[in-house]
């Protein structure tokens, strides 16, 4: 890929401006814009189709080579005190989780450039813990504790440096219980210098200072694991002192040897990082390191962050976490005023004959307050944020037997499988094995393009996410109907005002991520006689917060339950971002059959199936639901996902978990293959006939009730369900239900006869 890019938003407004990051290995390119009306490729379906739009901004740019600089860490901001630094003491609690693979820097002011400073730091070799000093070319002196580190366990680790005898401590102790690991090392030497190591104002934890980038702090020797409660001291402490300072920073803030003291445990929430040694050298961090991470005096008793915010003073660095890619801006659009809601995307093609090509997908909301039509499509930002750059297509061993056949991988897998500075997603884990609880989309997210096949989605059109729910605006389309399209970061921003004024409201194919925001305002506005058209299955699943001070990003903890691709460490599992716990929402107490009527029961990635008509469908009040549909008519046996519309993953109704009790179960899907398995949460002990040739709970359900104030809800129950709307030039009983349904919502008639 010679070129790839990405947004500053995900919506805008008319009259409004979104800006475009290009980064291209060409001397040019060109940008046009479209508008999206299908995605999906496959010659089957009613095939890739976009219009272009002329806009001002359209026009060929010149191209250049924009990097993203992966791996976090914390920059304190510059201060004097850090410039006479003759004596001193390093002291930090730190959890390495991958001490063996190489050079990691704890905390410092190293210039590798001018080899002046100090650095505490993993020895390359892992042959523990290591100082560096030096005072220039010539005049640099490594002392190592010469004990290695073990995996995820905690140590106190400290070194000092006194300037006038010239003697050196090195203090490595490891906190475990573990006995004759042969771990501890307390380290005495002297420097082989006359003069003391020099130093400069820039202090970095977690990485080593390497140089700038366009105003951007490039780093190196990145570490891995957790850091707790990191301190510098303006002269050698002595052992006792030292030992104090296991013990809290109540004394600290008293003494005038201590330059800085960071407190990891006060402004969680926050990017601040907060010195309280009353010297206030405060820092942020870089690349969102995790958060509200369990310290190393967690004792276990409390699970909450905020009950106990002293035991989880611990930030957990990774190699490649990213978070705003900081690329400079190459093409701006203020979107006309007369431009109509939708889904758009700006088309960027460089190289020979232009055939080297990205999109950069946003939707185009209505004017700012008002409402252009009386259907509203919400596009899953949170989910695709979720899901962006997910690796699980090379990373996970069980890939192929989710989808019961090889994978298959596009040109944007392989590049973001060699270029892993583009982040991952948050089913993907850390290199050292830790769960990616954080997402951004201010980096270019290769798998939410138009054209893109994903490695799931069953037979024919492996579509996932994105694509697959332009298979519902391309519908609307088809049939003539005038939307809006606007974002679920509008509904957790501007809570039910976003949706109130619209008669019907449209879900995608696969709405699994939901903040509370965004929730309650589903909720209020179903509550206010807005009607529910859910297209899809898996929704409101994952319970995720986002950032309240940096753009773009999200959080989601992999609490109980639930289908994961790794799971938070016990007493980990409440947002860094708000303090909220994370998880299900189901394990939250809002099961999504509360809000849908149905919610996940079961999923699988080989071939898709068919609903068959339950009693329900037939009885009077809902007869409407069927009409063009035979009483012994199979509902979706043919389809673009999997061959079928009930397909992928499934939802069915349980009065137990929410369902409304006067629903109506019109049609049930069957015939599922054993590759379709029961969801964990649904199991207290494993046992066989959990596939769906044996288990009834692997279904979809199609599902009707009615609301407070004329609303109502009616709900698919599967992803595949939208693929099937195109089947026979939309003259098929899954696109006549779909009409039915719309048509009813939007009219004036009581939804039951």
């Amino acid at each position: 890929m010679k070129i790839t890019a990405y947004a500053d938003k995900t919506s805008v407004a008319p009259d409004e401006t979104i800006n475009f990051m290009v980064n291209c290995n060409a001397k040019q390119f060109k940008a046009d814009f479209v508008k999206l009306i299908c995605g999906d490729m496959n010659p089957d379906g009613p095939g890739y189709q976009e219009k272009v739009i002329r806009t001002k901004a359209t026009g060929t740019y010149p191209g250049r080579k924009q990097t993203i600089y992966a791996g976090s860490f914390v920059q304190i901001q510059d201060n004097e005190k850090f410039n006479h630094l003759e004596s001193f003491t390093l002291k930090a609690f730190i959890w390495p989780t991958t001490p063996n693979k190489g050079h990691q820097t704890i905390i410092g002011n190293w210039s590798e450039k001018d080899q002046n400073g100090m650095s505490l730091d993993i020895s390359p070799n892992n042959n523990g813990l290591m100082l560096t000093i030096g005072s220039g070319p010539d005049k640099v002196q490594y002392v190592v504790s010469g004990k290695p580190f073990l995996e995820r366990e905690w140590y106190f680790v400290a070194a000092t440096y006194n300037a006038d005898t010239k003697r050196i401590t090195l203090i490595q102790e490891p906190l475990h219980t573990h006995a004759k690991t042969r771990d501890r090392s307390i380290k005495n030497g002297k420097s082989k210098f006359i003069t003391p190591p020099k130093s400069n104002r820039r202090i970095t934890i977690g990485a080593q200072f390497k140089r700038t980038d366009k105003g951007r702090t490039v780093c190196q020797n990145y570490f891995n694991g957790k850091i707790d409660s990191p301190l510098i001291a303006a002269r050698a402490l002595t052992a006792n002192q030292i030992e104090q300072l296991k013990t809290g920073y109540d004394k600290i803030r008293m003494s005038n040897d201590v330059v800085a003291a960071w407190d990891f445990s006060t402004d969680i929430s926050s990017l601040k990082i907060s010195d309280v040694s009353g010297n206030n050298i405060h820092g942020k961090v870089v690349n969102m390191p995790v958060k509200a991470m369990t310290g190393w005096n967690w004792d276990g008793e409390e699970m909450n962050w905020k009950h106990a915010p002293k035991q989880y003073g611990a930030i957990h660095f990774h190699d490649d976490d990213v978070h705003d890619a900081g690329w400079e801006i190459d093409v701006s659009l203020r979107v006309p005023k007369t431009l109509k809601s939708g889904l758009y995307a700006i088309r960027l093609r460089a190289g020979k004959d232009l055939t080297d090509e990205d999109y950069v997908p946003f939707a185009v909301l209505p004017p700012r307050g008002k409402v252009t039509a009386d259907i509203c499509f919400i596009l899953p930002t949170a989910t695709y944020m979720a899901y962006a750059n997910e690796h699980m297509g090379t990373d996970s061993p069980i890939a192929q037997l989710l989808g019961g056949r090889l994978v298959e991988h596009e040109r944007q897998d392989l590049y973001r499988n060699e270029h892993r500075e583009y982040g991952a997603s948050c089913y993907d884990t850390h290199t050292d094995g830790s769960g990616v609880c954080y997402s951004s989309r201010l980096r270019p997210i290769l798998n939410m393009r138009p054209k893109y096949k994903s490695w799931l989605g069953g037979e024919g059109s492996t579509l996932w996410q994105f694509n697959a729910d332009t298979h519902i605006t391309n519908w609307l389309e088809a049939q003539g109907y005038n939307y809006d399209v606007i974002t679920d970061e509008e509904l957790h921003h501007d809570g039910v005002s976003a949706l109130e004024k619209y008669r019907v409201v449209l879900s995608s194919s696969h709405p699994e991520y939901h903040s509370k925001e965004m929730w309650d305002a589903m909720s209020t506005y179903q509550k206010g006689g807005g009607r529910l058209m859910y297209l899809g299955a898996n929704g409101w699943y994952w319970r995720i917060a986002f950032h309240q001070e940096a753009e773009g990003v999200l959080e989601v903890r992999r609490a109980e339950g639930g289908i994961r691709g790794w799971e938070a460490q016990t007493g980990e599992y409440y947002h860094s971002f708000t303090g909220e716990y994370g998880g299900l929402w189901r394990r939250n107490g809002r099961a999504p059959q509360k809000i849908v009527g149905t919610g996940f029961t079961a999923q699988g990635f080989d071939i898709s199936s068919y609903y068959k008509r339950n009693p329900d469908s037939f009885k009077k009040p809902v007869k409407w639901i069927m009409n063009g549909v035979k009483d012994d008519e199979l509902i979706g046996n043919f389809g673009l996902i999997g061959g079928g519309a009930a397909g992928l993953e499934l939802d069915r109704a349980d009065t137990k978990l929410g369902t409304h009790p006067d629903a109506y179960v019109l049609a049930s899907s069957e015939d599922h293959t054993d590759l379709y398995l029961v969801v964990c949460e649904e199991l207290l002990i494993n046992y066989p006939g959990l596939g769906g040739q044996e288990n009834r709970l692997v279904r979809a359900d199609l599902v009707f009730y009615e609301t407070d104030q004329g609303g109502g809800v009616f709900s698919t129950s599967s992803i595949a369900w939208p693929g099937s709307l195109s089947h026979n030039n939309y003259d098929n009983n899954v696109s006549k239900i779909t009409k039915n349904v719309l048509d009813r919502f939007v009219g004036e008639d009581p939804l039951l006869d």
